[in-house]
């Protein structure tokens, strides 16, 4: 899409998930309380502690949101993509944001007005229930990230996150290559690694022969014995 061009936002609202079941009016009514946002990569949407009047909804490119520290290091929290949204919990719970969001790419958004939605949660119970559904996904990911730093070695968290990646071929167990969403560095935070130790581990799994990383690009040679490695 080009960066100039005029966004139908009627249209991309009814196509979302989370919106397909309103009606033509409640559609309409939810475009007068949307604008667009549109990133460049670096660029940042919003500090911790920046005042919230409304959620997001990713249209296209990446967003990181990352918990800063005094030491200027920090913790990826979320990698959201097209048609995620985020800032629902905060919005309704009329907080400032717990953390900072930077675009990972050139990027779209579409934030919505809290009244808006408070006004249509009223009167549609459908729509209720998808907010509150798209809230607890959010919840249960948070709650397998702690379970996985808890229970799960380093090299455990890695596989997971690259047959997250695959696509379905990899279950042929035929080579497969996947490209990484991000950095590397993000990644190893958002994992909960230090940089090394994820390098490390793509190391120790090119050494045995399951995967061959070029830079973002990884092929994955055989899917059943990355499962397996480690176990």
């Amino acid at each position: 899409m080009h960066m100039k061009e005029k966004l139908d936002i009627t249209g991309i609202l009814s196509h979302l998930p989370l919106f397909q079941a309103l009606s033509v009016e409640q559609i309409a009514e939810l475009t007068q309380g949307t604008r667009e946002i549109r990133l460049a990569k670096g660029e940042m949407l919003f500090r911790k502690g920046d005042p919230t009047k409304g959620f997001f909804v990713v249209i296209y490119g990446q967003i990181k949101l990352a918990l800063p520290s005094a030491q200027g290091a920090e913790k990826v929290v979320e990698i959201l993509g097209p048609q995620q949204s985020f800032g629902e919990a905060v919005m309704f719970m009329d907080k400032p944001y717990p953390v900072h969001a930077e675009a990972l790419a050139d990027m779209l958004l579409l934030h919505i007005s809290k009244q808006t939605v408070e006004d249509l949660l009223e009167r549609d119970t459908t729509f209720a229930r998808r907010m509150l559904a798209g809230m607890s996904r959010r919840l249960h990911s948070l709650i397998t990230d702690v379970e996985s730093y808890s229970l799960r070695s380093s090299t455990q968290r890695v596989i997971g996150h690259l047959l997250q990646n695959c696509p379905p071929e990899c279950e042929k167990d035929e080579p497969v290559e996947i490209e990484l969403p991000t950095s590397k560095q993000v990644i190893a935070s958002r994992l909960n690694l230090t940089p090394e130790t994820l390098s490390r581990i793509f190391h120790e799994l090119s050494s045995s022969g399951i995967i061959s990383v070029h830079g973002k690009k990884i092929t994955v040679h055989c899917a059943q014995r990355l499962r397996a490695f480690d176990l």
